[in-house]
């Protein structure tokens, strides 16, 4: 056979090869890979017909129900009011028609500071010879009958310290440290006074340290009405006629700067615990302290002597306010001396944490939280009860869904009703501390509701910056209770926005979060993404700091119903937000965060690190450089994410990719925890989110250490300023590093 009838063979047999090839290709029906029923379970994604539903059974007249039974009585923290209160919610919790999986109590053996019932703390003016012309109020006036409750705890500072000391009177305005070091400089000889001080400005416990510095003996503080009235002062301006605080409110609080039990930072307040000396706690009042009404508080300064206080020290008492020290010779109380009696002592108590599941289907071992505290200081109706009612409402709706086999989360969700939060988030705390590592590993997001209705204008959201955009989807879809053609973000938007250099437009403005609530032990100390819900007022109709009655024996349903919220429409809002967001963190294939949006965050705060103090750092041979480098690092991660996510959804979304990426975005808020960063701050271990004492918007380490460094020039405290910029930039290649493939190295 000649070779050329072999090689024609050959191509020959190739070519028949070739079209079967293409006839089995396009000539037979293709069957659809069909996915094991386990492997589409483990790809379902969040319900959004389900979400709707939740919304639409959100019942504004239950939730009038649960805040009305929730401050029928004082609930301090341990009091019977608030013992009372843990049985309810743990049968609401457990029940058999709308409770959650499971509900328990867990108690903690706390420090707290309480005021003596037989022995009243007051505030006394004694003249030379032996007379008391006046004595402070007791207690608040008996406006409505609530306030004729027997369990109304008497106004008290708590962590004060009993004494009674005796001077003359001063006029410090807010207690700041540069408050006193003004009357200082106008040589007012501090040493042994009283310092009459009004809230603001300064934290607590803080007015009365910065007070001690220079000689004080005795701290009074009280509200003035231009800072929490609109400087209305007149009865008939007040409630029970309007919502403005009346003469006689006094606002109670912790007069500490740490959180979380002060005998045992750092671990939980159980019966093992080692506890400190309560010599070695730091941050209280070092001399007794005493809030009163702006009516006593006007007796006392509209008879000052001295020079007349800076325009900016002014307030809405209708005279004019002196610095002291002592009262003016022509008044009633010439040549008289101002005794503070402080009678607190001080008590290890059991407090409960109510805590309840609902145990997910598909990641039983990833928790999303939803808290609020159950404690208040009387009957707390808007400060907590207006957020544990919109918790109760939440549970109540899902717990329905949850007994009827309707429902149940991919991921696990924990509810928490935090005791003695008041004191200084002591129950979240010693929750956090207890179970570090389970909560540490396994928890995607944190959601705070604790005041959830502070006036009825448009919802105010704070929180880390992953949270943005799945708050922003869920404002999207709830309506304003003023107009059903408006929702919720559309309303935000109008009332507080921001141009947005990410995304090139301008959105609502997320604010940031301190450590005023129980989210603080969450993202301090765990680095959880938290965020805090809640309705507020129009900032342009009111400069009120706070609600006015705000920690006082007036926050009761009647106030909260006639002036706060009529018709309880926006704690349905919030409930409905809330709810949407707990909804798609907790059902959600991927977790809604995102990490983009921290981006913006980080350039930011290079910027302002750069165009403030840039010029300086590099004549001191400090570069920014490499934090300009790890900036576009996690740029560049995140982006690349973001792209990994789209092409996933887009690929059938693999259930063991799913998990992988899932853990990338829960676990990057941890990369920005470092607990050797800042050992004189208890539990503040965010590098971003830390307190900061600088006004420069930017890393709160840096910005403070600088400030420090520019002070004093000396090599030691630069030296500090690069310790600080070796921690960001540490940071921010960590947290790149987290968002990266997680196969590579």
């Amino acid at each position: 056979m000649s070779w050329w009838k072999i090689l024609l063979g050959v191509l020959g047999g190739a070519v028949l090869l070739a079209v079967g090839l293409l006839i089995g290709h396009f000539g037979i029906t293709k069957t659809k890979t069909i996915n094991p029923e386990w492997v589409e379970e483990l790809s379902q994604d969040v319900d959004e017909a389900f979400i709707k539903e939740f919304m639409k059974e959100v019942d504004n007249k239950k939730i009038e129900e649960h805040l009305k039974e929730l401050s029928k009585k004082p609930h301090m923290a341990t009091t019977t009011g608030d013992e009372e209160l843990v049985k309810l919610i743990l049968a609401r919790w457990n029940h058999a028609e709308y409770g959650l999986d499971d509900a328990k109590q867990e108690r903690y053996n706390v420090y707290l500071s309480f005021p003596d019932k037989n022995k009243p703390n007051t505030v006394k003016v004694l003249t030379d010879n032996g007379q008391n012309p006046f004595t402070c109020r007791l207690t608040e006036a008996n406006v409505t009958p609530d306030q004729e409750d027997p369990e109304v705890v008497q106004p008290y500072a708590a962590y004060a310290p009993s004494g009674n000391p005796k001077g003359k009177l001063v006029y410090a305005n807010q207690g700041k440290l540069s408050d006193f070091q003004y009357l200082a400089d106008q040589s007012i000889t501090l040493n042994g006074t009283i310092a009459i001080v009004r809230y603001g400005g300064a934290g607590r416990a803080a007015k009365a340290i910065n007070g001690a510095k220079f000689g004080v003996v005795g701290i009074i503080v009280y509200t003035d009405p231009k800072d929490i009235n609109d400087g209305l002062a007149e009865r008939n301006q007040t409630y029970p006629y309007s919502w403005y605080m009346p003469e006689s409110g006094v606002e109670r609080g912790s007069y500490s700067e740490d959180f979380g039990d002060l005998l045992t930072p750092y671990y939980p307040a159980k019966d093992y615990t080692y506890r400190i000396k309560k010599s070695e706690i730091n941050g209280i009042p070092p001399i007794p302290t005493q809030p009163i009404g702006f009516e006593d508080a006007k007796t006392l300064i509209c008879q000052l002597a001295g020079p007349v206080a800076p325009q900016s020290w002014q307030g809405s008492l209708g005279c004019p306010y002196n610095l002291g020290p002592g009262f003016i010779s022509s008044g009633k109380f010439n040549n008289s001396d101002v005794q503070v009696n402080v009678y607190n002592y001080d008590e290890i108590k059991p407090s409960a944490n109510v805590m309840g599941i609902i145990r997910g289907s598909v990641e039983p071992d990833r928790y999303v939280m939803y808290g609020n505290h159950r404690d208040s200081w009387v009957h707390g109706a808007i400060d907590p009860s207006s957020g544990t009612a919109v918790m109760l409402e939440i549970t109540r709706v899902l717990g329905t869904k949850l007994k009827q086999g309707k429902w149940r989360p991919r991921r696990s969700i924990i509810f928490g009703s935090w005791g003695a939060e008041e004191f200084g988030l002591i129950g979240s705390t010693e929750f956090a501390e207890d179970y570090y590592s389970k909560l540490r590993d396994r928890t995607a997001a944190y959601i705070n509701v604790d005041i959830s209705v502070f006036a009825n204008a448009t919802l105010r959201a704070q929180g880390t910056p992953p949270v943005q955009d799945v708050i922003f989807t869920a404002a999207k879809q709830v309506q304003t209770p003023a107009s059903s053609a408006l929702s919720v973000y559309e309303n935000w938007i109008r009332y507080a926005n921001r141009f947005s250099t990410l995304y090139q437009k301008t959105i609502p403005q997320l604010g940031t979060l301190g450590a005023g609530s129980d989210y603080a032990p969450f993202l301090h100390y765990l680095g959880i993404s938290c965020m805090d819900i809640s309705y507020t007022y129009d900032r342009n109709k009111t400069s009120a700091r706070i609600y006015p009655a705000y920690h006082t024996a007036f926050d009761t349903f009647d106030y909260a119903a006639k002036f706060i919220d009529p018709g309880f429409t926006s704690h349905q809002t919030v409930a409905r937000t809330a709810g949407n967001v707990l909804l798609r963190l907790s059902d959600s294939l991927i977790l809604p965060l995102g990490p983009l949006d921290y981006w913006e965050t980080l350039d930011s705060y290079y910027n302002t690190a750069e165009s403030t103090f840039g010029s300086t750092l590099t004549s001191k041979g400090i570069s920014l450089a490499p934090l300009k480098a790890a900036v576009e690092q996690f740029k560049k991660a995140s982006e690349a994410l973001k792209k990994t996510i789209d092409e996933l959804k887009a690929d059938n979304e693999r259930p063991l990719s799913v998990r992988m990426i899932n853990d990338q975005i829960m676990l990057l808020e941890r990369a920005f925890i470092n607990h050797y960063a800042f050992p004189e701050k208890r539990y503040y271990s965010h590098v971003l989110w830390a307190s900061r004492s600088s006004s420069v918007v930017t890393f709160p380490g840096l910005a403070d250490a600088y400030a420090r460094a520019s002070a004093s020039n000396l090599e030691d405290d630069w030296d500090l300023v690069r310790k600080h910029l070796t921690i960001v930039i540490y940071a921010v290649t960590n947290a790149a590093s987290t968002l990266e493939t997680a196969a590579s190295i």
